[in-house]
């Protein structure tokens, strides 16, 4: 029988330090929970009551320094842990809150999932969580160790989970949560998708006809001996820069855009200026706008139902809204409700969210369910969003095929204009 350590809180949120006997770290938690407390960190203590040793106590030591041993290795592998996609970290999500509310235990929760898992970055991460827990350490803490793998949102929800005794409930939350940001991100990438394909065959079809469609043209109509038309010359022009390599500037231009984008974002007055130029783009910065006020609605909301403190919760909300414009505007509410002030009045003279927005979370503070309001604004802004790219999808269909319909005519007539000149002349001399 182990002796461990643990620090809780009780019902009125008072810390409390105690120890409790227990076979396990799973028993130690469950008797803690048993006593009322909120367990909040649990360690083994280092000596153990009683004289003698038996064979399963011998057993657990050796199983205790292997793991130790393991520890080391851990130590070396959890340096190693890198990203994991969404979609695989989200599905695990959703495994682990039907485990726990099934009634197992979270280290038989995480073994499991660790061996249904495909080798990778994410199985290691469990394994090293898995290690930890059996350790002594909270879910919470195994977890945070891992940020590139379960960042602070994720993290902090799991720690409000376990103080209250609900984490089966909290990673379901989890779980919907991710999968609708996802879901959202796919919209807009969605619509994005289909002007920069048209865009880039357009690009590439223009370029073609100018290397070497334009040129044959250009040896017929130096025999006429007459002067072009301007639309001709200036056709013949970009024909001859292009082969001459205006082809890579053309090329080039995106790339550059996005390098310079890129340089730009790695500092935080740069990315205030990025995410301005951005809500500032027709449409465009309606889809970013609305986006983003769904993303930080969602997500505040989201940890103030898992009962994560509200000033807490607003920081991690900024670190996770993608916009530093927005992200701004919340360090202000920040500031201003720990001075006192409502969440709706410093939201309300930044001007970056909606009066919409503002007067719901104004009653919702007021009603006393700041939570409940925010999921309500992010649905809805949810659907504006999906609402706004179907309608640029079928708008840019219609303009593209304007655009690349004009180019190819400015083609045509600069090509013909001569020919029809030349016709004109064979005509009038007979």
């Amino acid at each position: 029988m182990a002796t461990f350590l643990y620090e809780a809180m009780n019902s009125v949120g008072q810390p409390v330090k105690d120890e409790v006997e227990a076979p396990s770290s799973e028993e130690a938690i469950t008797k803690i929970r048993a006593l009322g407390y909120f367990p909040t960190k649990l360690k083994e203590k280092a000596g153990r009551k009683g004289g003698g040793r038996s064979s399963a106590a011998r057993g657990a030591a050796a199983a205790g320094a292997a793991a130790a041993g393991d520890g080391a290795q851990a130590g070396a592998a959890r340096r190693k842990v890198g990203r994991v996609p969404k979609k695989l970290l989200t599905q695990f999500t959703r495994q682990l809150s039907t485990l726990i509310d099934a009634g197992l235990p979270i280290l038989r929760s995480l073994r499991i999932l660790e061996q249904q898992q495909k080798p990778g970055m994410l199985r290691v991460a469990i394994r090293l969580v898995a290690e930890d827990v059996e350790g002594g350490a909270t879910l919470s803490e195994a977890m945070a160790r891992h940020p590139k793998v379960f960042d602070r949102l994720y993290t902090n929800m799991i720690r409000a989970g376990e103080l209250g005794g609900v984490l089966d409930i909290i990673l379901q939350r989890l779980a919907d949560f991710m999968e609708k940001s996802q879901a959202l991100k796919r919209k807009v990438i969605g619509a994005m998708i289909y002007p920069i394909a048209v865009i880039t065959f357009s690009l590439t079809i223009v370029t073609l006809l100018l290397i070497f469609v334009v040129p044959k043209f250009e040896s017929i109509f130096s025999g006429l001996g007459e002067d072009l038309p301007t639309v001709t010359r200036a056709l013949i022009n970009t024909s001859k820069w292009v082969k001459a390599g205006g082809w890579a500037a053309i090329l080039g231009a995106p790339v550059a855009i996005y390098l310079i984008l890129r340089a730009m974002r790695a500092n935080e007055q740069g990315r205030y200026y990025v995410d301005q130029m951005k809500l500032k783009t027709p449409i465009l910065g309606q889809i970013e706008s609305k986006s983003a006020v769904a993303r930080f609605t969602r997500t505040l909301g989201t940890l103030l139902t898992a009962g994560v403190p509200i000033l807490e919760a607003i920081n991690i909300t900024r670190e996770t809204s993608g916009n530093e414009v927005l992200s701004r505007s919340l360090a202000e509410v920040h500031d201003g409700i720990r001075e006192g002030e409502s969440f709706a009045e410093p939201l309300r003279q930044s001007r970056v969210v909606d009066p919409m927005v503002v007067n719901m979370i104004d009653v919702g503070e007021e009603t006393g369910e700041l939570d409940k309001m925010l999921m309500k604004v992010a649905d809805t802004y949810d659907e504006e969003v999906e609402t706004l790219v179907g309608s640029l999808t079928s708008m840019m269909e219609p303009v593209m095929v304007i655009i690349l319909g004009a180019i190819v005519g400015f083609i045509v007539l600069a090509l013909f204009m001569p020919m029809v000149s030349m016709m004109n002349s064979l005509q009038g001399g007979r």
